[in-house]
C-alpha cells in the first residue's frame, strides 16, 4: 500500500462529517476523524485517531510543541500524557535527536500530523467527548498552556466479524496500534480530501508451525517462489453476509520480494490487484486485496453469506510477498475513504512474532498457551488462530 503523503493539506472529510478545528491563537488543531472505542486483543479498550496540528501564521514563526494531554469529558479525567520526548513518539515516522530533545516543531505555515493510540480505562464509562490540552513555545521562548479540539467520540459499536482466513497461524503483520506501520501512516489525497483508509489494516502472513512465512533459508529468500510462502493460496473467506461491490481478477501473481512499481493510482484497481469488496452494514465495506490470480469466486452484485470463499491468498497488487491484506472502511473506494475499527468474534491468540524472524524455514519461534479471544481486534505483532475449535486444534 502506498507511503504517507505529508505534505498535502487536509481540506475537508467524507459523509458530510466535518473536521472538528479549533484556531487556539498559535495553532489551529483539527481531529479529522471522531474516534470510535474497540477492544484489543490486549484486552484493552483503544481509541485511536489523528490530531493535525497547523501554524497558520507567517509572521508568529516556529512553534514548539512540548507537551500533549488527552482528557475525557465529562469530568476531565486525563487519559493520556506525552512529554517532550513522548510526543515525538506519535508521529508515524523516527523522530531526530533535536526533536527528542527540544520538542516538535511546527514551522509558520506547516502541519505536523500525531496519531493517538488512548487506552479507555474503564470500559463501563468511555468518554463521550476528547479534550486536548496543548503546551506550547514561541520562538520568543514564550510559554503557553491552551485547550484545543474538543472531539466527540463516536459511540457506534464496531462490526463484529467472523473470520476471514482458517487453517494455520496468522501474523498481523503492519497492524493496528502501529504508528509506524505503512497503513496508519499513509495519508491518501484526492479530489481535495486526505483520508486514511488503512487506519485499522492488516497485513496477514501464514505461519507454520514453527513460525516460518516461506520455505527458503533467509540467504535463499531472493529465489524464492509463490508456493514458498506458506499463506499462498489460502482460502480468503466472507466475514459477514453481505453483498460484492467490486471485484476484479486476472491480475498475474508477481514474483516475491521484486521492487514494487510505483502504483498506476490510488484506487483498487492501481493497488490492490486482485480483489473483492464486500459491503456488509450501510457505511462498512470490507477490502480484500492482493488474491491469488484466477481463484475469485464471486463477482459485483453477488450475496454471500458469511463463510463463504470469496477467492484465494496470491501476490498481486503493490505487495512484496503473498499475504491478505485486511481492511475496513466507509466507502466501497480506496481513495476517499476513512478506515473503520472492527473485532473478530473468536480467534486464538498464540502468542507475538516480529517479521523478520518469520522469513526463514528454520524458524522456531516457541508459542506460550493460546489465549481464547472473544470481540477483539488483532493488534500488530499478534500470531492468531481462526477457526472452529476443532480446526484450531488441528492446526497447532
Amino acid at each position: 500500500m502506498p507511503p504517507a503523503w505529508w505534505f498535502v493539506l487536509l481540506v475537508g472529510l467524507l459523509n458530510h462529517q466535518p473536521s472538528i478545528a479549533e484556531d487556539v491563537g498559535a495553532v489551529q488543531a483539527t481531529v479529522p476523524w471522531a474516534p470510535q472505542a474497540v477492544k484489543g486483543s490486549d484486552g484493552r479498550i483503544h481509541l485511536a485517531y489523528e490530531l493535525r496540528l497547523t501554524n497558520p501564521h507567517a509572521d508568529t514563526g516556529p512553534v514548539r510543541l512540548r507537551h500533549v494531554a488527552v482528557l475525557a469529558e465529562p469530568g476531565g479525567a486525563p487519559l493520556a500524557k506525552f512529554d517532550r520526548a513522548g510526543v515525538t513518539g506519535l508521529l508515524a515516522r523516527p523522530a531526530d535527536a533535536s526533536e527528542q530533545h527540544t520538542g516538535l516543531s511546527i514551522e509558520a505555515g506547516k502541519s505536523l500530523v500525531l496519531l493517538l493510540w488512548v487506552d479507555v480505562p474503564d470500559p463501563e464509562r468511555p468518554p463521550t467527548r476528547l479534550e486536548h490540552r496543548l503546551e506550547l513555545e514561541t520562538r520568543e521562548g514564550q510559554s503557553t498552556t491552551v485547550v484545543a479540539s474538543k472531539v466527540p467520540v463516536n459511540p457506534t459499536p464496531v462490526p463484529i466479524f467472523g473470520p476471514p482466513l482458517r487453517g494455520m497461524r496468522w501474523l498481523v503483520a503492519e497492524g493496528p496500534g502501529n504508528r509506524m506501520s505503512h497503513h496508519w501512516g499513509s495519508l491518501v489525497p484526492a479530489n481535495g480530501l486526505v483520508t486514511i483508509p488503512q487506519r485499522f489494516a492488516i497485513d496477514f502472513f501464514g505461519l507454520s508451525p514453527k513460525g516460518s512465512a516461506v520455505r527458503s533459508a533467509r540467504s535463499e529468500l531472493a529465489k524464492s517462489s509463490n508456493a514458498d510462502w506458506a499463506g499462498f493460496g489460502a482460502e480468503v473467506l466472507a466475514v459477514a453476509d453481505g453483498i460484492v461491490r467490486d471485484a476484479h481478477d486476472g491480475e498475474r501473481d508477481a514474483r516475491p520480494l521484486k521492487p514494487l512499481p510505483e502504483p498506476r493510482a490510488l484506487t483498487p484497481r492501481g493497488l490492490y490487484g486482485n480483489y473483492v469488496i464486500l459491503e456488509v452494514a450501510p457505511g462498512v465495506f470490507v477490502h480484500y486485496a492482493h488474491l491469488k490470480n484466477g481463484s475469485l469466486k464471486v463477482h459485483v452484485g453477488q450475496r454471500v453469506l458469511r463463510g463463504a470463499v470469496l477467492g484465494r491468498l496470491g501476490h498481486t497488487g503493490n505487495a512484496g510477498a503473498a499475504h491478505l491484506h485486511f481492511h475496513v472502511s466507509n466507502s466501497p473506494t480506496f481513495e476517499e475513504s476513512e478506515g473503520l475499527p472492527y473485532v473478530f468474534d473468536a480467534f486464538d491468540l498464540l502468542g507475538s512474532a516480529k517479521v523478520e524472524e518469520t522469513l526463514d524455514k528454520r524458524a522456531n519461534i516457541r508459542w506460550p498457551a493460546a489465549q481464547s479471544k472473544s470481540r477483539e481486534m488483532p493488534l500488530d505483532g499478534d500470531v492468531v488462530l481462526f477457526g472452529d475449535r476443532g480446526t484450531r486444534d488441528r492446526a497447532r
